[in-house]
């Protein structure tokens, strides 16, 4: 597949990354910042999803929320962001020909946004209820107490949404602070997907925010120690929804293609071992599957799901006894195979969405600096063999059970905290 991929790194350090593609007729654009939680400290834990917020709140140009939101409705585009561990992404869609309002709107939020007193007051009280409907939804909830429990003491352990203390006592004085010390130029990649011209966009993108300051954080590079415990957060849920998981790998090492693999044998589809044995077999669950978070410095892969009280304990045995079928004896060149062809087919099916092509090239480069082509990633994965996959299983899983991290909600009879965490949660 050919991609027309290009890319302008501006005099202030502001990175623009393109891919042309011709025969549609819309744009998908995103404002990157290789910034998320993970560089947060405790009294900040939560600001950078907080600003996610504020950015929509008004600007010089906007004064209001509902001036940027009109401003887009009116040419039929969308307009959203999402925060995460190591970056935040603020982005829109529109037809091509609106390419230079989208861009406008976007490079205008992330530049001149006001950071008004009652807004901030306003906003705050939203993202305190976001926080709590966290606690209410324990499906979503187990995902961030499992990577507190596998990683207490590393910033990548700690939730996107924050604290709720720290959130609340949150001013604008602070948010500009923040905003200014790692939101700067050598911080901010600009991606665009769709029927567009690089020239262009390099245009806007130098009129609206050539003159960008600011910092950057400085990217970790120490592993985060892996941690096995078990943490049961009781809650008055009619299910257990339970992670299970181990150690992985980060984004610069290349067996995180054989977990890949790995994973997609594991969990990832309604063929995968986990999803046959533990729901089709057994039908002792409704949703099962695994996934592998994949960090800078390192990751995890976890298995997942979610049962009735009295058979929480033998999913998380079953999940362990699948865990130990791939560790003794590997996995079959047939999985292999189809695990291959559901990943070539995914990334190629996703090159459909103008959205997607421009989250893989803008993600690419908050990692790589550079955006890695196609061919390269289905070189990397056809690469791989059983006797990779084989090693991997044997690296990351470990023979005694007591070695795993778990984390699970449900109606237990009390609340078990990891060391260092006080009683109810986040």
């Amino acid at each position: 597949m050919i991609e027309d991929i290009k890319k302008t790194i501006l005099p202030n350090g502001v990175r623009v990354v393109t891919e042309h593609v011709g025969y549609v007729q819309s744009v998908s654009v995103g404002i990157w910042v290789a910034t998320g939680s993970r560089y947060e400290d405790d009294s900040h834990r939560g600001i950078s999803h907080f600003l996610e917020h504020m950015l929509f709140k008004g600007t010089e140009k906007r004064p209001s929320a509902k001036q940027i939101a009109d401003d887009m409705d009116a040419v039929g585009g969308y307009l959203n962001a999402f925060t995460d561990k190591e970056y935040t992404c603020y982005y829109a869609r529109a037809l091509s020909e609106h390419l230079p309002l989208a861009v406008d709107i976007l490079t205008d939020m992330y530049a001149h946004s006001l950071f008004d007193p009652e807004e901030t007051t306003r906003e705050r009280k939203v993202v305190l209820e976001e926080i709590k409907r966290r606690e209410d939804d324990p499906d979503d909830l187990v995902h961030d107490l499992f990577a507190e429990t596998i990683f207490p003491d590393h910033p990548l352990g700690k939730s996107v949404i924050g604290l709720a203390e720290v959130v609340d006592g949150l001013t604008p004085e602070e948010l500009r602070s923040y905003m200014s010390k790692y939101y700067g130029p050598g911080s901010v990649i600009v991606s665009v997907a769709g029927n567009m011209e690089h020239a262009q966009v390099v245009d806007l993108v130098s009129n609206a925010l050539g003159d960008l300051k600011g910092g950057s954080p400085t990217p970790g590079d120490a592993r985060p120690p892996v941690t096995a415990k078990r943490f049961e957060y009781a809650r008055p849920t009619e299910q257990v929804n339970f992670c299970i998981g181990t150690k992985g790998y980060g984004q610069f090492d290349e067996d995180r293609y054989a977990l890949a693999l790995m994973d997609a044998i594991l969990g990832g589809s309604m063929g995968s071992r986990l999803f046959q044995e533990i729901r089709e077999k057994r039908g002792l669950a409704y949703s099962v599957g695994s996934y592998s978070a994949t960090h800078r410095e390192g990751g995890y892969f976890v298995a997942y799901g979610g049962t009735s009280p009295d058979t929480y304990e033998q999913c998380l045995e079953l999940a362990q006894g699948e865990f130990d079928k791939v560790r003794r004896d590997g996995v079959t060149e047939a999985e292999l195979n189809r695990a291959k062809n559901q990943f070539r087919g995914a990334l190629i099916m996703a090159q459909e969405s103008m959205s997607s092509r421009m989250n893989r090239i803008g993600k690419s480069e908050v990692y790589y600096d550079r955006v890695i082509p196609m061919s390269e990633v289905t070189a990397l994965i056809d690469k791989v063999t059983l006797a990779d996959v084989h090693r991997v299983a044997g690296s990351i899983f470990p023979e005694n059970p007591a070695e795993y991290a778990i984390a699970a909600v449900g109606p237990f009879n009390g609340v078990t905290k990891p060391e260092g965490e006080e009683e109810g949660g986040e």
